[in-house]
């Protein structure tokens, strides 16, 4: 019963913050008709009044993103095509990194080079860990297996590193950022601007909700290692 308990507290530790930030985003969703332009549009008109005409705007299904290497922001097209307020300020906090980048904000610029650094060795971790146990049986020497071990975590682990690194870019391009370009350009409807904050500060937090699924993987991966190879 303990043991059923403590693992709904991991559970809920784990996947509660994944859980709160898609609702948040799916909450101000609708109306989508809330203001006078897509999230499209208004990306396109911070970015020129940022003076940022070289960065351009396009949709994707990877999820929002800003991509330092193109100077693309990147949209899901539910944010793309709609006027409400998760459009718009999902939008602002895109341009947030856009502008980061154009500033060479120190953070943003080591979270840049930790992602290109690692991005190929992360590819190789569920290699590692798969060949591990094999290696450890044709060898018959468990130091081989314990060493692909540690190094398949380590490079799946790295992932959750990155996530949470990236945490202080985030936040500043949610709150120093685009909080300032709605406030000021006084695009938010009255009353909106609580909800604007919390739309931000779950944008600011996605990544650590993801590191936090990640710790999932290797949860999984630990357990099938432990199993041994069929």
């Amino acid at each position: 019963m303990n043991y059923l308990i403590g693992l709904l507290i991991i559970l809920s530790i784990i996947l509660g913050p994944s859980i709160w930030v898609q609702r948040t985003i799916k909450k101000y969703n609708s109306p989508d008709d809330r203001y006078a332009f897509t999230g499209a549009e208004f990306t396109r008109k911070l970015l020129d009044a940022l003076k940022l005409q070289d960065v351009q705007v396009e949709s994707t299904n990877l999820g929002d993103h800003y991509d330092p290497t193109t100077k693309m922001v990147r949209l899901t097209e539910d944010k793309m095509t709609s006027k409400s307020l998760t459009a718009i300020v999902v939008a602002a906090h895109e341009v947030g990194h856009a502008h980061q980048h154009s500033t060479s904000y120190l953070p943003f610029r080591l979270r840049t080079l930790l992602v290109k650094t690692m991005a190929p060795a992360q590819r190789f971790g569920a290699l590692i860990l798969m060949a591990a146990p094999i290696v450890t049986l044709i060898t018959k020497a468990p130091g081989a297996g314990i060493i692909m071990l540690l190094g398949g975590f380590l490079t799946l682990g790295m992932n959750t590193i990155i996530h949470l690194v990236t945490l202080p870019t985030e936040w500043e391009a949610s709150f120093s950022r685009a909080l300032p370009m709605l406030e000021k350009g006084e695009i938010l409807i009255e009353g909106d601007e609580v909800f604007a904050r919390e739309i931000l500060t779950a944008a600011a937090l996605t990544y650590v909700a993801g590191s936090l699924i990640s710790l999932i993987n290797i949860a999984r991966w630990w357990t099938i290692l432990r199993r041994g190879p069929l």
